[in-house]
């Protein structure tokens, strides 16, 4: 019953480790190639297919509350990494809290007790109002609309597509891929960037689509990645993040002090 239920990828060991590399790349663009923004454009990818991992594994779990201590822990212990290598306060979460609260949403759907199918992801959305976490409740929303469209590949394709480009009307716009100006008056790329429908695609989160084929793929095999290494791989980027920075001379000891104790 539960192969019907999911129809998209369920090689979810593979889908961290592309995650994995694509949030690095990311996470690099943001503290230290700035001057690349191609990085921050297929950094887009990762957080869909971490949000895909999550429903994947909530339906798979046998153990959810233990799911969800374990991803709670995993959050704790992230945050100060978190803090120091991307430059957060205490007020700021990490993306484990988001997909926490996506989690939550997502078994409030499952459970159907008590009417929770319509106030637990309600809740989860409007918890982001009072708690900021990565991504935000964009992020939220993601998640509960992946799992409500994973049982056919078509409203997978049509619900990420329409979120995505609906996503990046509130992100930058992309002025130039590789080197090449997609503003150049009569170009190509300038004719497609300047008519409404296809201009929505030339936004930075809209680079989130390019998580689709991934999502979309059926795989036979299954790729190998214990959970434990899943969970460590974040808090240990971050802070691998942290001392290149640290050795650049883009941070300091003192910043990571002030970050992490700010009332001393």
């Amino acid at each position: 019953m539960r192969q019907k239920e999911i129809a998209g990828n369920l090689d979810t060991g593979a889908l961290k480790l592309w995650a994995l590399i694509f949030m690095i790349a990311d996470h690099a663009g943001v503290r230290i190639y700035k001057n690349i923004p191609e990085l921050r454009m297929v950094g887009r990818i990762a957080f869909p297919l971490y949000a895909w991992c999550l429903v994947v594994g909530t339906v798979y779990t046998r153990r959810p509350l233990k799911y969800a201590l374990r991803m709670f822990m995993a959050a704790v212990i992230s945050q100060p990494f978190y803090m120091i290598a991307l430059n957060h306060g205490w007020d700021q979460l990490n993306i484990l809290f988001t997909l926490l609260l996506g989690y939550f949403a997502i078994a409030g759907i499952r459970i159907r007790r008590n009417g929770s199918h319509v106030w637990a992801p309600l809740a989860a959305v409007l918890c982001t109002e009072f708690v900021k976490v990565d991504y935000g409740a964009m992020g939220v929303v993601l998640v509960i609309l992946l799992y409500l469209c994973r049982e056919r590949r078509g409203a997978l394709a049509a619900g990420m597509a329409i979120f995505c480009l609906y996503w990046g009307q509130s992100s930058s716009v992309v002025t130039s891929l590789f080197g090449y100006r997609l503003t150049m008056p009569g170009s190509l790329t300038f004719a497609l960037y300047d008519s409404k429908f296809f201009g929505a695609f030339f936004r930075l989160q809209t680079f989130a689509l390019l998580a689709l084929p991934f999502i979309l793929m059926q795989s036979k095999k299954r790729t190998a990645f214990p959970k434990w290494a899943a969970y460590a791989a974040y808090p240990g980027h971050l802070f691998i993040l942290w001392l290149v920075q640290l050795m650049m001379g883009k941070t300091t000891l003192s910043a990571a002090k002030m970050l992490l104790i700010p009332w001393m």
